[in-house]
């Protein structure tokens, strides 16, 4: 018997590999060289407060997972049970108000909020305030109110920038609020983000692309890009429930957000969150949630722009790395693939998906290796 598999191994063709190697640093491309926020943020929501307007697409409810209104008394308390749980670090620490128009919201209730964090600000215990809020929600007296309690962040939900859109979403705003808003918080010296939404009522790829233009075009530091989600309870899941509304399938949502990242990335914009914060009700575990829902936007966004990155250095390199499977049974190729330790999960891909592709594709073996440090 031992003899007979001698025999069998002696008769199987000896196996030739050839292998090719490729450096990629795609560290500017993938946007990593754009400083990132290093803080630790104390988020405080408060939904629906101050926003006297109801978007088709809106829930902040189920968004937040917030279904309680926070007063000024339950700031103080959120704060301090985060700063018990914060280990001492050299991160810097802001506290954002989010989910509802901060501006929109009683002067006398804003200062109250602010006049609970500003005692943190002056201890040292915190370092900066983040808002967000609504273009037409801004004037010169109310950031003359958020200088005086050293707001430093202002976010505004610019969510598009075709009028269209803006009326069939009932944003209740015009493009040139946003313009506006936007020059009023760079004059007054505060750091503008934006925030834009893709598969809006009315919206389109052409769109979704002016939109990001028209914003980078305002000078915005940091950038928000939200697919549209389908949530109970909304004027929109009535809308999709009539079949007056489509959400985009998930693919093409990643194509537009995909396309609206690299933008931001060319104009050295820090995208700052790629689709909606992950919680109980907005996961793709909640298969009641209608639309592109996806867990890890960005990770498959930069997969995307990698892989783009990989193909047209191979182009360039002209590597003859194909080889035919019928006609070369025995010969392997092995591509290998050294990248920056940051970015091999990029290069193999979510799931492997860029892996895959490149071996079914081109009829190779590929490897990802970490580059060595220098």
């Amino acid at each position: 018997m031992a003899n007979q598999k001698k025999k069998q191994n002696k008769k199987q063709p000896k196996k030739h590999f050839k292998t090719y190697k490729l450096r990629i640093d795609a560290t500017k491309q993938l946007g990593l060289d754009i400083v990132k926020e290093n803080k630790k943020t104390i988020p405080i929501f408060i939904p629906h407060f101050g926003c006297k307007n109801e978007c088709v697409f809106c829930n902040q409810r189920r968004i937040s997972g917030q279904q309680k209104p926070v007063y000024p008394e339950d700031v103080k308390v959120q704060i301090d049970d985060v700063l018990n749980k914060y280990k001492q670090d050299e991160k810097e620490i802001e506290v954002a108000f989010f989910g509802g128009s901060f501006t929109g919201i009683d002067t006398k209730l804003q200062i109250e909020y602010l006049e609970v964090v500003k005692e943190y600000l002056d201890k040292g215990l915190i370092n900066s305030i983040r808002i967000s809020t609504r273009p037409d929600y801004i004037d010169q007296n109310i950031l003359n109110i958020l200088k005086e309690y050293k707001v430093k962040i202002i976010e505004l939900g610019v969510q598009s920038m075709d009028e269209e859109v803006l009326k069939n979403s009932k944003r209740g705003h015009t493009v040139e609020d946003v313009k506006r808003a936007s020059k009023l918080i760079k004059e007054n010296g505060f750091i503008l983000g934006h925030q834009l939404m893709c598969g809006l009522p009315g919206s389109t790829y052409e769109k979704e692309q002016y939109s990001i233009e028209q914003s980078l075009a305002l000078n915005p530091d940091i950038m928000r890009i939200y697919p549209v989600y389908v949530l109970e309870d909304s004027e929109l899941y009535d809308m999709n429930k009539k079949k007056k509304y489509r959400p985009l399938e998930l693919e093409d949502a990643l194509n537009r957000a995909t396309i609206m990242y690299k933008k931001c990335i060319e104009k050295g914009v820090n995208v700052i969150r790629v689709g909606l914060q992950t919680t109980e009700e907005i996961s793709q575990k909640n298969t009641k949630l209608i639309g592109p829902v996806c867990d890890n936007y960005r990770e498959r966004i930069l997969s995307r722009i990698m892989l783009e990155i990989i193909e047209e250095k191979l182009d360039k390199k002209k590597l003859d790395y194909k080889i035919d499977k019928n006609k070369e049974k025995n010969k392997i190729t092995i591509l290998k693939l050294i990248v920056p330790s940051n970015q091999v999960n990029y290069a193999v891909g979510n799931n492997k998906c860029n892996k895959k592709y490149l071996e079914e594709k081109d009829v190779c073996y590929i490897k990802v290796v970490q580059k060595n440090k220098t």
